[in-house]
């Protein structure tokens, strides 16, 4: 089997770190890493499959001084904006993991499971955009959904972990807990977020935007329609939690008037799905939550249940890691398919 020169952009981050975890985990063709950084985190060093690889400063000439054939970029949408171009131009195919490229109409915005089709757009400007994490977990629920009954609506409402903050998201909510336990949380410091994070939600997920929405719950509504080709109506509302890692979601999906779901048959299609795990029996307390999906690459979905006044409206629960479903796990499967493909 070719094996494949990597490089990963933003390498010392939560997602540059998770990305070597997969890399490992799916057992994917490595020839060579090229861990990259800014000029800060130059110097470090991080270990892949026993083998020790220094982080190198990110240039713009980094790309044909070191071969490359995947660049993995995970270090925020202006770095994606400013160095893609240079990859690209060195023969690399770029993963990016910002929402820079998503929404433009060359670069195809992916999650395998559920429009693979759309790879072959890669050719267009050698980039492939790997969604928003939120976005992820749930088209991968909506898709099977909508091949069994059509969809017209969904409304949905985030519980999103402070990882998706990054290692500083997480560290504000530990600290705020401990200065909680030593009675001085009203002196804890809030850098990351907007509002005290411990014991508390956050209905802020990113900037306001002219729509009265966030820019968070924006990338759901747009990127989701994008993904599934399909002008479906959607509404979201994005919510910071206390919990340190994987994003939660109540969905309620709308099909057409004439449509009586069969809440067995939603369970069937859900479970049969690639990487979708089923957990649905309240009855003896079982159902997807933040631990049962952390560390793991599957999207869980539970709590189905039928509207109890329109029999064509569904609501359900789902869970996933957003920093291996919703970054990680998703760009090396993108990285899979295109190898696949090409």
């Amino acid at each position: 089997m070719k094996k494949y020169s990597i490089a990963i952009i933003g390498a010392t981050g939560v997602v540059g770190e998770e990305l070597l975890v997969v890399l490992k985990k799916l057992n994917f063709p490595v020839e060579n890493i090229l861990p990259l950084a800014s000029k800060n985190s130059a110097g470090s060093y991080i270990e892949f499959d026993d083998k020790q690889y220094k982080v190198l400063q990110l240039t713009d000439k980094i790309f044909t001084e070191h071969k490359v054939d995947i660049a993995f970029f995970s270090a925020g949408g202006g770095i994606s904006k400013k160095y893609s171009k240079y990859a690209v131009n060195s023969g690399a195919v770029v993963i990016d993991n910002t929402s820079h490229f998503r929404m433009d109409t060359d670069i195809p915005l992916i999650v395998p499971e559920v429009n693979p089709q759309d790879i072959v757009m890669w050719k267009n400007k050698g980039i492939i955009a790997n969604p928003n994490c939120s976005t992820i977990q749930m088209v991968q629920a909506l898709k099977p959904l909508d091949d069994l009954y059509g969809i017209s609506r969904v409304d949905v409402a985030t519980y999103q972990a402070v990882s998706g903050a990054g290692k500083d998201g997480m560290k504000e909510l530990v600290t705020q807990l401990q200065d909680f336990f030593a009675f001085k949380l009203h002196d804890s410091k809030k850098e990351i977020f907007v509002h005290q994070i411990a014991l508390n939600v956050i209905p802020q997920v990113d900037i306001a935007m002219p729509s009265g929405y966030t820019k968070e719950e924006e990338k759901m509504i747009y990127e989701t329609r994008k993904i599934l080709h399909k002008d479906i109506k959607v509404s979201a509302t994005c919510v910071r939690v206390p919990v340190l890692r994987s994003h939660s979601e109540a969905v309620t999906v709308t099909f057409g008037d004439k449509i009586d779901i069969d809440i067995k048959k939603c369970q069937t299609v859900l479970k049969n799905f690639k990487n979708m795990k089923l957990i649905d029996d309240i009855k003896n307390n079982l159902y997807p939550m933040p631990t049962t999906a952390t560390d793991t690459d599957n999207t869980y979905v539970g709590r189905l249940r039928k509207d109890i006044f329109s029999p064509n409206i569904l609501h359900f629960f789902n869970v996933a890691d957003q920093v291996r479903v919703g970054a990680a796990t998703n760009s090396v499967r993108i990285a899979l398919l295109w190898i696949k493909e090409n």
